[in-house]
């Protein structure tokens, strides 16, 4: 029997095939998982039904994490379409391009608003409205990355923004134990995807991850989604309000060389 045979999950954050919250869905389907996704807005709608169409009873609705109506919405239709979710995975982040380059002094009072609100305080919010859905338990995983707990060169507001994640990530997992529902993050090495290109020197990172990580290569979104898998399974039942760490081992360097 597959891992994942008979669970249901939602996944947040699909934009288009190279989204990490893809990779997931990839790993958790092969394991039998019944699959639910959310688009955000007509821009990105046709990307992510695409994509599903390859998965045997995926659907996806409309819902923008920054709105707490949509995301009750949200799952007021994935609750239509079953009696429980399993599993939810929340891959999303974002502050406005201009906060991402230049000194993190010159933050805005609203670029910081915009950053804590959509790539923290959503996965409060989801998490909230999912928990009725979430009967039996289960697991939810977020991801994060190693600008919360080190200066990265142009990550600025969104390395604040994932330091909250990372904090949002224990007192939920504190909170929710009781109901054996499990909240862990993942703190993926760099990867080029659609939410990353709005980091200033996006490349010139992946280029210095692969050069200088431990294990002397690029993270690829694969191997973020079959950990994702472990946290989302039976095998990672005893693993609650932890990051998890799928860089190549960079993050256990000692002194890290500027990216710039």
């Amino acid at each position: 029997m597959s891992l994942l045979t008979g669970k249901t999950g939602l996944i947040i954050g699909v934009a288009n095939k190279h989204s990490i919250a893809w990779a997931i869905a990839q790993s958790a389907a092969g394991q039998g998982a019944k699959l639910f996704f959310n688009y955000q807005g007509e821009r990105l709608r046709e990307n992510v039904e695409e994509l599903i169409a390859t998965m045997p009873g995926a659907k996806a609705f409309p819902c923008d994490v920054g709105d707490d109506a949509q995301i009750a919405a949200l799952m007021q239709s994935v609750g239509k379409e079953t009696p429980k979710i399993d599993f939810l995975v929340h891959s999303v982040a974002f502050a406005p391009r201009e906060e991402l380059t230049g000194q993190f002094v010159n933050t805005t009072r609203q670029g910081f608003a915009t950053a804590l609100d959509v790539s923290a305080y959503s996965l409060v919010a989801v998490t909230k409205a999912a928990l009725p859905l979430m009967t039996d338990g289960g697991s939810i995983v977020t991801l994060t990355y190693l600008g919360a707990e080190r200066v990265v060169p142009h990550y600025n507001v969104m390395g604040v923004a994932k330091a909250a994640l990372e904090a949002t990530v224990r007192y939920l997992a504190n909170d929710l134990g009781p109901k054996n529902i499990r909240v862990n993050a993942i703190s993926a090495g760099p990867i080029k995807t659609l939410a990353a290109r709005g980091v200033s020197g996006i490349s010139k990172m992946v280029d210095h991850h692969r050069e200088f990580a431990p294990l002397r290569r690029a993270t690829e979104q694969g191997e973020v989604g079959d950990t994702a898998l472990f946290l989302v399974s039976s095998l990672g039942r005893g693993i609650t309000g932890e990051v998890i760490y799928v860089d190549g081992g960079y993050h256990i360097l000692g002194s890290l060389a500027s990216a710039d």
